[in-house]
């Protein structure tokens, strides 16, 4: 799953490409323009709701998947107990 960093990143690429400005969004997604800075700096943690219309004024959509894990290669592991 995406961070939120990841996910402001692609909501101000879509705004730009649609030629809107923050203000502009904001408006068609019925918050302020702060919010949408907050969400595209990936430090909004409002409600989910808004969210939602953000990403549907420019065209994306959340999508849930499955958690990926990131396990370290056993070499790795290794590594951090090595007595060296």
């Amino acid at each position: 799953m995406t961070n939120r960093i990841e996910i402001g990143k692609k909501i101000a690429s879509a705004r730009v490409e649609m030629g809107l400005n923050q203000s502009d969004l904001a408006q068609r997604a019925r918050t302020h323009r702060t919010t949408i800075s907050e969400i595209e700096n990936g430090h909004f943690t409002g409600s989910h709701g808004i969210f939602e219309r953000v990403v549907d004024v420019v065209g994306l959509q959340f999508n849930v998947e499955p958690k990926k894990h990131n396990f370290p290669k056993w070499e790795d592991i290794e590594a951090l107990f090595n007595d060296e």
